[in-house]
């Protein structure tokens, strides 16, 4: 497959639960990526669109708008990449626990993350603040080999098109499955947008502890047994050990939540 036909093609994401990270695209530049995330984008929102599964009326989509437009200023003064981001919030009706953003700021979220977990605005955030410092990092940059890139443009060819809103979230878990890096890796990755997360919530004014309660929720699905989440217990740090590294950051993020109070 051609690099051309493979940049339009693909679907860029990193998700909460188990954050893919997505090779440079064999040299591409931040531009690039972004352009090509953004045409991704359009297109899983014209699908979802035709198959009735984008949320933009419930009370659901309005508490996560919500949070998205508050913290969005602050999210474009952390940007230090060089391209200027078009932000975006989508919301999918779907059962799946996740959450996701491609480069360039495009940031979906299934309405199963908000509804089982019953979220705050607040932890909301938490997960908001999460997957804005992934872009803005720029991880799905990071290189997995070129043998995974070439995976990854099969599994997209073969599993994207013609999926039901629950099939989108199966993509993703796929992704996360097949195209995650080596432990160590993933898991810097992961510290570093939930340090840069709950700092980014805390500017925007809502309450760090928030981002503790959302693990503890996420605890909680585990011991139900929730497949979605104990999918990725081998390559991401476990909900115990973020607790622990988010309670050590507290007193820093409380001190930037107080500022703004």
């Amino acid at each position: 497959m051609k690099y051309k036909n493979l940049l339009a093609g693909m679907v860029i994401a990193t998700t909460l639960t188990g954050c893919t990270t997505v090779a440079d695209l064999m040299g591409a530049d931040s531009a690039t990526l972004n352009l090509s995330a953004a045409q991704s984008y359009n297109q899983m929102l014209t699908e979802a669109k035709q198959k009735q599964i984008l949320d933009t009326t419930s009370a659901t989509y309005k508490k996560v708008n919500r949070v998205f437009l508050k913290m969005k200023p602050y999210a474009d003064q952390l940007n230090q990449t060089g391209q200027k981001f078009d932000w975006q919030v989508a919301v999918i009706k779907s059962n799946e626990i996740n959450a996701y953003v491609a480069p360039g700021g495009k940031v979906v979220f299934y309405t199963g993350i908000v509804d089982t977990l019953k979220l705050t605005d607040d932890e909301v955030a938490a997960i908001m603040g999460h997957e804005m410092v992934h872009a803005l990092e720029e991880h799905s940059k990071n290189k997995v080999g070129a043998q995974a890139l070439t995976d990854l443009a099969v599994s997209i060819g073969s599993k994207y098109v013609g999926q039901s809103a629950g099939g989108y979230g199966g993509l993703l878990l796929d992704m996360g499955a097949q195209f995650g890096v080596g432990l160590p890796f993933s898991r810097n990755l992961e510290s570093r947008a939930d340090k840069g997360g709950l700092m980014l919530m805390a500017r925007a004014g809502y309450n760090p502890n928030a981002a503790i309660t959302l693990w503890q929720k996420m605890n909680a699905q585990d011991s139900r047994g929730n497949s979605v989440l104990n999918k990725f217990t081998s390559t991401h740090p476990t909900n115990d050990d973020r607790i622990a590294a988010l309670q050590q950051l507290m007193p820093e993020a409380m001190t930037v939540y107080k500022a703004k109070k």
